[in-house]
């Protein structure tokens, strides 16, 4: 039997006008689809493709399987939410294959990306990533928190716009709550913070406020945090949602 291939495929971060039609070509194409199983029932798949659906920590063992199953020639759909790359299923796939059987780093591998959260988060917000900006995951499952907060002290010492991926769970649900009072006491009170909550689903929620006045309990695992930078303003409009933006000129003024 002629070896398979494994496509990690970004599924956007909800609806399906956000997909790619690259992704959506691999997923009609697959033998075999594996995610997490809220993912799964995403999509809309035919009745001859095998469907895989596992818990959402169990990253690792997917991603044998998925590699497992093209080395026995299946045409494998790796499936991850947002953008395959960041924070998900790319690297756990290349985790797996660099430490598992030597075929399977042979295979036809390749990552399709997907609208990460914070892009989908930014275009609601306005433009809060019009300068440099940074990316932060507060789970420290994998990572201990030490590392977590110096690299928060860092970007808030560097002046970034900080993105905060996985702020709180129920089994991390003081996290954020941590990383608040740290950037509490490096960044004005007044700089703009959105929650930005299931992004492109039926639930979706935006609450803006300022660094002061947040409250990090308004964040769950279905939210991303955008903090500002000291240039990061909000741009009142008549009627409407006022934008969050971070200008392209660092310094200028208004």
């Amino acid at each position: 039997m002629s070896a398979g291939r494994v496509r990690v495929v970004g599924l956007g971060p909800g609806p399906a006008d956000w997909r790619t039609p690259e992704a959506d070509a691999a997923l009609a194409r697959a033998s075999d689809v594996l995610g997490y199983g809220p993912y799964l029932d995403r999509l809309s798949l035919a009745a001859s493709q095998r469907r895989h659906a596992t818990d959402n920590r169990e990253e690792i063992a997917r991603a044998r399987h998925a590699l497992a199953l093209a080395a026995e020639g299946a045409d494998v759909a790796l499936v991850s939410g947002g953008d395959p790359g960041i924070f998900a299923m790319a690297a756990a796939l290349i985790e797996a294959a660099e430490g598992g059987e030597p075929v399977w780093r042979a295979l036809d591998i390749e990552v399709l990306p997907g609208v990460s959260a914070m892009q989908a988060a930014a275009a609601r917000l306005g433009a809060p990533l019009g300068h440099d900006f940074c990316a932060i995951s507060l789970s420290d499952n994998l990572k201990p928190w030490d590392v977590v907060a110096r690299r928060l002290s860092c970007a808030a010492e560097g002046d970034f716009v900080i993105t905060i991926y996985n702020p709180a769970s129920r089994a991390r649900p003081r996290r954020i709550h941590d990383a608040f009072a740290l950037l509490r006491s490096m960044k004005a009170g007044a700089t703009p913070v959105a929650f930005a909550r299931a992004i492109g689903r039926a639930d979706e929620k935006l609450t803006l406020t300022n660094l002061s006045d947040a409250d990090p309990g308004l964040a769950d695992m279905a939210t991303l945090v955008m903090i500002g930078s000291s240039e990061t303003r909000w741009v009142a409009r008549d009627g409407a949602r006022p934008w969050m933006l971070t200008p392209r000129s660092y310094g200028a003024g208004r």
